[in-house]
């Protein structure tokens, strides 16, 4: 079965034979009015998979053809691999054009032009989570404090409340979905109790403690808004009483860093990560850090608080018997 021709548009592809050529402009054609990508990703997708048939271009000495292609092994792959490696790619660019090549496979595939085997049997390289930056212990607590604040143009009672969701997020190590989830009900006053129910990830509920000076945050919001605040309502309200939008919360944190000189990896998410962090810091248990944090498995604690293997072995030799 041969691509389409007639009124398609074409791409001219010098390190590949004329009909790889075809196939490649009807797939990105096929990615945008049938996948429904944007231009940017197509574009993206293109180039990645341009990149690998250059390379493969040169690997294999000659323009590459749908039969090379079907014939390709996984030493090809991993020659390619290599070479970006060695060019000092990163794995999450090489996985982006491994994925490239991948699609434009599929494609192949399905209109019976060629069978690329060997892609699906090499496994892309993994790729180290990033995670957001601690802020120092001093600039987390500023964050929350609402008299630096004072001279904004903002009306009293929403500064409070931005005081009091950032204090939950850095004091509790709250996910913003999790304290913008909090119903009334959920937070005690101050002196009567220390201790919320979180509903995180997979509706999974958690006790979580809270300190004094995080439920007298809330409090103070609570004082002041302008709005009724039923016990099965939300918690936390946007300027026209309806549940608080977390992009509210996030134009708060833009507006601080500037403000405070903080820099851009000062997100919402970074007090959260700051929370585990800081109470590592301190002699934190691992085991309890990862209760509070909500998390399933001991693992995503570690990269989540950037735990080296150090400094669990550390952890290991002070707390087992036989040490």
């Amino acid at each position: 079965m041969k691509p389409r021709s007639a009124t398609q548009p074409e791409i001219d592809l010098p390190f590949a034979a004329p009909e790889v050529s075809a196939a490649m402009a009807h797939w990105l054609v096929h990615l945008g009015a049938e996948r429904r990508m944007s231009p940017k990703t197509v574009e993206a997708y293109g180039r990645d998979a341009r990149q690998v048939l250059a390379f493969l271009a040169e690997h294999l000495g000659g323009r590459v053809s749908l039969s090379a292609l079907g014939k390709l092994t996984t030493a090809d792959i991993r020659a390619f691999m290599a070479a970006r490696r060695a060019d000092g790619i990163a794995g999450r660019s090489l996985m982006r054009a491994l994925a490239g090549m991948r699609s434009f496979a599929r494609y192949l595939a399905r209109d019976g032009l060629a069978e690329i085997g060997a892609l699906a049997a090499v496994r892309a390289p993994k790729v180290a989570k990033t995670l957001p930056k601690p802020l120092a212990i001093a600039d987390a607590r500023r964050i929350a404090d609402v008299d630096l604040r004072a001279g904004e143009d903002r009306e009293p009672w929403v500064l409070a409340r931005d005081a009091a969701v950032l204090s939950l997020l850095y004091g509790s190590g709250l996910r913003i979905s999790e304290a913008l989830g909090l119903k009334r009900r959920d937070v005690p006053a101050p002196g009567a109790g220390d201790v919320i129910v979180v509903t995180g990830k997979g509706n999974k509920r958690r006790m979580v403690p809270v300190l004094r000076s995080v439920l007298q945050a809330v409090a103070d919001y609570v004082a002041l808004c302008p709005y009724d605040l039923p016990d099965l309502g939300p918690l936390f309200v946007g300027a026209k009483g309806g549940p608080l939008s977390p992009r509210i919360i996030q134009l708060v944190m833009e507006r601080l860093r500037g403000a405070l000189g903080l820099a851009d990896s000062a997100t919402p998410h970074a007090l959260r990560h700051s929370f585990a962090t800081h109470l590592l810091m301190r002699g934190g248990d691992l085991r309890a850090i990862q209760e509070l944090l909500g998390h399933a498995s001991l693992s995503t604690t570690q990269i989540y608080t950037g735990i080296d293997s150090e400094r669990l072995l550390e952890v290991y030799r002070a707390a087992h018997p036989r040490r």
